[in-house]
């Protein structure tokens, strides 16, 4: 069902985000996210007041994480295209510093403290959360035969992350019947 129908309005805004997960030849997995912020007006850069024109984008950037089947990254690689300002890719390769995290509980925490403030670039790090999300989307099938006949010995972090997954759930009773705490 969408949403209610909007009182009268002019788009003025857009971000469009889109985020793929590719498994490679070498048993590795691209988790790639791609961020554009366009306007419907003319605008002008801030920095050297060039003008922008009508969805041309003020924020054009991409990042790409690498990792295994146990959601441990390899590689990071981050590209800005377009920002605001001439420098603002000059930030890029600090997003090496995700090499060696794993993507599970505690991500967004982890992130924050390696590339948050003026450490790294907000569009990007707001692109992380996303990405993460892909890489477990995109994974699912290759962690679950990885992952086959060895015993679960932790909670799933799954576990009440929402309404479906609460702890007396049908869901968990199905999926993880050890952690059911229904009657």
């Amino acid at each position: 069902m969408p949403l209610s129908p909007p009182a009268p309005r002019q788009l003025m805004h857009n971000r469009a985000i889109e985020c793929r997960g590719y498994e490679r030849a070498d048993g590795l997995w691209d988790i790639e996210g791609h961020l554009v912020d366009t306007k419907t007006y003319a605008t002008t850069a801030r920095d050297t007041g060039r003008p922008r024109q009508p969805g041309e984008p003020a924020h054009d950037m991409w990042l790409r994480l690498t990792i295994d089947l146990d959601m441990l990254i390899h590689d990071a690689e981050a590209a800005t295209d377009s920002g605001p300002y001439i420098t603002c890719g000059q930030i890029t390769p600090n997003f090496k510093a995700l090499k060696g995290v794993t993507i599970g509980a505690g991500w967004r925490k982890k992130t924050l403290a390696l590339l948050g403030g003026i450490k790294g670039c907000t569009h990007l790090v707001e692109l992380l959360g996303p990405l993460g999300t892909t890489a477990f989307q995109a994974t699912g099938r290759a962690r679950d035969k990885h992952n086959a006949g060895k015993p679960i010995t932790k909670k799933p972090y799954q576990l009440n992350s929402c309404h479906i997954y609460k702890e007396d759930s049908a869901a968990v009773k199905e999926r993880w019947p050890k952690f059911y705490t229904g009657k």
